[in-house]
């Protein structure tokens, strides 16, 4: 029984380390997109910066208009406690990037999709009836 508490334990503090890089990559990935769409990094290095920086939502956009001009601003606390500040064309560029990744990530989903489907063994499943999937033709047949 005291192996199993080990065991238990060490699996969880696995989950929770893969859960945390996980967050972290995914933080980082999307500051890259920020940089690459043309946000400027503006780090909180002076105390001033630091005080006004905790008041903002972390990992959040706010939108800022100052006169006739809007201002994208995002709090980064966990990688590089900065900020990135862009302006509509940066935002929107960052949008269009987000975009664009959300469909390459699907055409690699599909892709593996197929590649695992086509390489599966379908006899099993068809229960030796002659010319039939039974379940599938179900599925069809409403």
């Amino acid at each position: 029984m005291r192996r199993f508490g080990w065991t238990v334990a060490a699996v969880g503090l696995c989950m929770m380390t893969t859960a945390c890089a996980d967050k972290s990559q995914q933080i980082m990935n999307k500051e890259d997109m920020l940089a690459a769409s043309g946000f400027k990094f503006v780090p909180a290095n002076t105390p001033d910066r630091q005080a006004a920086f905790k008041q903002l939502p972390p990992h959040k956009f706010i939108r800022q208009v100052k006169g006739d001009k809007v201002i994208y601003v995002y709090a980064d606390p966990t990688i590089c406690v900065c900020l990135y500040v862009g302006g509509q064309k940066a935002y929107g560029a960052y949008r269009a990037r987000v975009f664009d990744k959300r469909i390459a990530d699907e055409q690699v989903t599909v892709a593996n999709d197929y590649y695992y489907m086509n390489n599966w063994d379908w006899s099993p499943w068809a229960y030796g009836y002659p010319g039939g999937w039974p379940y599938v033709d179900s599925i069809y047949n409403y």
